[in-house]
């Protein structure tokens, strides 16, 4: 990397230090004089300026990702031979810095990153986004804050991009993979399995996110519990047959066998349950609450309202954000200013309540317990983590009674951990909609009693402690910050 003789300046840019030219672009590190902050700027050679605007397609491409763990692109020039852009300059150091200085990273931390990194990469597939290939030089991890070169490039994407980039990650992060530590087979193997050995068909970022939310559960205290996790096996029943052979070879020895196949030993508790996965409900014309029809887009809803063991990862992801200032990244932005974060009441206790399947305030609680004790400020940042969002009171009510069929008649359930024996729950699977906690919406509403009153959010379903009329019972919440231990959510996407 060559210093600059003479200080140049392009634009609000002064230029530093070059890091690095190629046959069309050169790199410089550069000081945003107006704002005194650091960032890198890429530069079209000037003799290349009939590239400009395939140039300035991919700066518009790159410009149009809004991601929190992606880098930003802050502003593009093109003035006669002039024709650069300014973008983030990441904190930290690349994963190809540690792979050359020889540095390890911890399973637990390798599965956080991988997840964060299957998360971005979720997000480029929802919206398209071609990209150039992803390697550990574009992975920038400072302490725990993992963020990603903005890789996007013009044009359309293709179906290979991703198996291209998992392949890739298989190949090159097994050597920064710290030996002999708790999880290190699993990781090993599930790098393996995004290279493609030992699977008949090639894994997606949804697998990969799901596999190392499993890990790091696993991986979480206390060690002596740890468990292959049921979520992960069952995806891997919906892989080839290949795959069982190879969990079930992992549980036979304590040490890494034939191709880094290991599994620890069977734990002494039932693992966590196996949680059921979204219902898709069709587009077309359903009832609504109020007993009118309204034709409502096709919509996934969560089967089960989000957990104490889902929202903890949520509040674990904020605690990861937090030394950058990033933690308010997913807060809605009519949050109120003076409410300094999203931890339920009470949270400790029913925290470590649940991580020993024991009781508060005298009833069984598990990580698979609905969580309660939030407010509509707290399920809306949890959903825009998720890349979600809060059902309308039409959606919720389209959910139970697809179409303009009758309202199903269900029994309200008490708060209890999601299991596949929860009684209350509708044909297609949803849990929770006549009892267990009464859920936020998205949007406010009139109450049809008082049809020219002020518009509220709606709170919609029983619970254990009001369980009303069931999946009928609606109440009007004048205060979005309210909480209550029977209070909680599920979310909702849009299908691909």
């Amino acid at each position: 990397m060559d210093s600059t003789s003479e200080e140049r300046r392009l634009g609000d840019y002064a230029l530093k230090e070059k890091l690095s030219e190629g046959m069309l672009i050169t790199t410089w590190l550069a000081e945003q004089v107006s704002v005194k902050r650091m960032v890198l700027v890429d530069e079209l050679d000037p003799e290349r300026t009939s590239r400009s605007a395939a140039f300035l397609a991919d700066i518009r491409a790159k410009a149009s990702v809004d991601h929190t763990l992606i880098g930003t692109v802050y502003e593009a020039v093109i003035e006669r031979n002039l024709c650069f852009y300014a973008h983030e300059l990441l904190p930290g150091a690349t994963l190809e810095d540690f792979r050359k200085n020889g540095e390890t990273l911890m399973p637990v931390r390798l599965a956080h990153l991988l997840r964060r990194i299957a998360e971005a990469n979720l997000h480029h597939e929802a919206h398209r986004h071609a990209s150039s290939l992803l390697t550990l030089d574009a992975i920038h991890l400072d302490e725990r804050v993992m963020r990603l070169k903005n890789l996007v490039i013009a044009g359309p994407r293709t179906p290979d991009q991703s198996v291209r980039d998992i392949a890739r990650l298989g190949e090159t992060l097994p050597a920064l993979v710290a030996p002999d530590e708790a999880g290190t087979t699993r990781v090993l193997t599930l790098l393996a399995w995004m290279r493609g050995e030992g699977i008949a068909e090639p894994l997606g970022w949804q697998d990969i996110h799901t596999f190392c939310e499993q890990i790091e559960h696993q991986l979480s205290e206390p060690l002596s519990t740890l468990s292959p996790g049921n979520a992960a096996a069952e995806m891997v029943r919906k892989k080839p047959v290949t795959l069982i052979a190879i969990l079930t070879g992992l549980a036979l020895v304590g040490m890494v066998l034939l191709a880094m196949k290991l599994k620890p030993p069977a734990p002494e508790e039932p693992p966590p349950a196996v949680l059921p996965p979204p219902v898709l409900v069709p587009a077309g014309t359903h009832l609504t609450p109020d007993g009118l029809e309204a034709v409502i887009p096709a919509f996934r809803i969560s089967a089960h309202e989000v957990t104490i063991g889902e929202y903890a990862e949520f509040l674990k992801s904020l605690d990861v954000l937090a030394p950058s200032g990033r933690e308010k990244t997913f807060d809605d932005p009519g949050q109120p200013a003076d409410k300094s974060g999203h931890t339920p009441d009470a949270w400790a206790e029913l925290f470590a309540a649940a991580k020993t399947n024991g009781t508060w305030e005298g009833r069984p609680v598990s990580l698979d317990s609905p969580v309660i004790n939030v407010d509509w400020w707290d399920a809306a940042a949890y959903a825009e983590w998720k890349q979600a969002r809060l059902p309308t009171q039409e959606e919720w009510f389209a959910a139970v009674s697809p179409g303009t069929e009758k309202v199903p008649v269900i029994s309200p359930g008490n708060w209890q951990p999601v299991t596949a024996d929860t009684p209350d729950r509708t044909a297609s699977g949803l849990i929770g909609m006549a009892g267990s906690v009464s859920e936020w919406t998205r949007l406010p509403a009139a109450n049809p009693n008082n049809p020219l009153g002020e518009m509220f959010f709606v709170i919609i379903g029983g619970s254990y402690l009001k369980p009303a009329n069931g999946v009928l019972t609606r109440e009007w919440a004048p205060n979005r910050s309210l909480r209550r231990p029977d209070l909680g959510f599920r979310i909702v996407s849009t299908p691909n």
